[in-house]
């Protein structure tokens, strides 16, 4: 008999986070109570056995690096709200409700600069909190991306848009490969297509590992 193991959540592996992965002072999404929600035995509300049907959407792709012409997002510009607002005119997308957008920051060519990673104890490239707002106003169902939030921060928070999408009912891509679909956009010349998402059937999970499939 085969064994698949995976510890998903973490840095190592594209995955989906549930809702029910994330939550603050005030509680979880709908404003639950994880006490109440959260057991050993895995989680009543917000599971990702909720996609058991599998994801199917809008797919919009972000690209800052060819945005900025920069080979990848840097420690020192993260991406900001207003930069997702410009690619979306530049670009003549049209996001509406319910669509997944996925931020491209150029992961791999950074990695391949500063010695085989993207992120070090000390910080890391990635989202500003101010595409909060851009992702809250679009009401996107969906934000896939390559890095993560950017660290150290001025909130001094450790998850500045990871810890606050939830609150949106905002599912996470976490740990996307993008570079293909990045090149794929730029030969196509559209950054629009078709996404499926297909997580594994855990009930009461907190996610699941994910091949999202850009279909043009």
């Amino acid at each position: 008999m085969d064994y698949y193991g995976s510890f998903y959540h973490g840095t190592s592996t594209t995955h989906i986070d549930a809702l029910c992965h994330v939550w603050n002072e005030d509680g979880m999404w709908e404003g639950k109570n994880p006490d109440e929600i959260i057991g050993f035995e895995g989680a009543s509300f917000g599971t990702i056995d909720e996609w058991k049907d599998g994801i199917l959407t809008k797919g919009i792709l972000l690209d800052v690096p060819l945005h900025r012409g920069e080979p990848y997002v840097t420690m020192e510009k993260p991406v900001h709200g207003w930069e997702l607002e410009d690619i979306v005119k530049t670009q003549n997308l049209d996001v509406q409700p319910g669509d997944a957008i996925f931020v491209y920051s150029g992961r791999e060519k950074y990695a391949e600069e500063h010695g085989g990673t993207w992120m070090k104890t000390t910080g890391r490239p990635g989202l500003h909190a101010s595409c909060l707002p851009f992702i809250k106003d679009n009401d996107v169902s969906i934000l896939g991306w390559d890095m993560m939030d950017s660290a150290p921060n001025e909130y001094d928070v450790p998850w500045s848009v990871h810890g606050a999408i939830f609150a949106y009912g905002v599912a996470l891509i976490d740990n996307a490969l993008l570079e293909p679909l990045s090149i794929t956009c730029k030969q196509e010349s559209r950054y629009e297509f078709m996404v499926t998402i297909n997580p594994l059937y855990v009930k009461g999970g907190t996610g699941s590992p994910a091949n999202p499939i850009a279909v043009f």
